[in-house]
């Protein structure tokens, strides 16, 4: 079980080659996207006005974002949702099941997105005269496009021809589906960095769409998810996960500490040590909230109606696979 200690802790090989004291407690480990789940989902949330706060800790939803996403659902009883992962007992949270939900490219997309873009040198050159990242100029330049079309509250429509299905690499969740393919439906002649800033906000969008497809799943299934909470590398890009809390209509938690997945790891040894009587104690005393996104009402019928493109585009790629049959 995660967090029980392993045999009589580091064995002196060990010890001596990590340069730590022997016997040392070692805690029975998770995989990184656990780890993650682990460190972020029993955040004390008292004092910013969510409803999780007066819900079950089944109601919170980690989201293990970098170069793939896992959605991790936790549960007191079996939930069995078709084809997503689990319910793993045990797992991640002790005496818990966890239902492992995901996408196999996000992070990857994004960067596929923009570096194959005809502007993405311009873009590079950019972010190094502003002494900044590549995704921290295309949000600026989303930004700048939605208060130039006067919809600086709304930048989401600035997609409104502009649609994307993600599975560049398949569907892992909720299709289950590695045969099929991304699709973007309004390309044109444009190759200017605006044309790649739009690209990439659909893109975002796409990612957050599969999430929101996700969550359909598992609630529909007799999960009862009403806080989503982000840690992992696109945890840190503010626009990607506001984005998210527009498209679901919930609110999204940043913890405190970026590394999230480390802590879960640290919370482990914390257990095996022995410094806390538990894991769930471990759990609410190390991890904070660090900043809360909530959803731009204004968005919510726009991405209604853009959700139903979304879904539309795999069902019009399905039925193109069987015309070519």
């Amino acid at each position: 079980m995660p967090g029980l200690p392993v045999g009589k802790g580091l064995s002196a090989q060990s010890a001596s080659e990590l340069g730590l004291i022997l016997g040392t407690p070692v805690g029975a480990g998770l995989v990184d996207a656990y780890a993650g789940g682990l460190g972020v989902i029993a955040c004390d949330v008292k004092g910013h006005n969510l409803a999780c706060e007066n819900q079950p800790i089944t109601s919170r939803l980690p989201i293990i974002c970098g170069t793939s996403t896992c959605h991790m659902a936790i549960s007191d009883k079996p939930i069995f949702v078709d084809r997503v992962w689990g319910p793993f007992y045990s797992s991640m949270v002790p005496k818990f099941w966890v239902t492992e939900g995901g996408q196999s490219a996000t992070g990857k997309l994004l960067d596929h997105i923009v570096q194959t873009h005809p502007a993405y040198n311009e873009l590079k050159q950019k972010a190094q005269e502003s002494n900044s990242n590549i995704y921290q100029v295309l949000n600026e330049r989303v930004s700048s496009l939605g208060e130039k079309s006067h919809m600086k509250d709304q930048v989401g429509q600035l997609t409104t021809n502009l649609h994307i299905w993600p599975d560049f690499h398949g569907n892992r969740s909720p299709l289950a589906d590695a045969s099929l393919k991304g699709m973007i439906c309004g390309l044109t002649l444009s190759t200017d960095i605006d044309n790649l800033a739009v690209l990439y906000l659909a893109t975002i969008q796409a990612i957050a769409f599969g999430t929101r497809h996700i969550l359909d799943a598992l609630n529909g299934s007799g999960h009862d998810i009403s806080t989503l909470i982000a840690c992992g590398g696109l945890s840190k890009n503010s626009l990607f996960m506001q984005i998210h809390s527009d498209v679901t209509g919930l609110p999204v938690i940043l913890p405190k500490e970026i590394e999230s997945v480390l802590l879960g790891a640290s919370m482990l040894g914390a257990c095996a040590s022995s410094d806390y009587s538990n894991i769930q104690e471990v759990m609410e005393k190390m991890s904070k909230v660090g900043h809360v996104l909530r959803p731009n009402c204004r968005e919510r019928e726009y991405y209604n109606k853009k959700y139903k493109v979304f879904l539309k585009m795999v069902e019009d790629q399905k039925v193109y696979q069987n015309m070519m049959k």
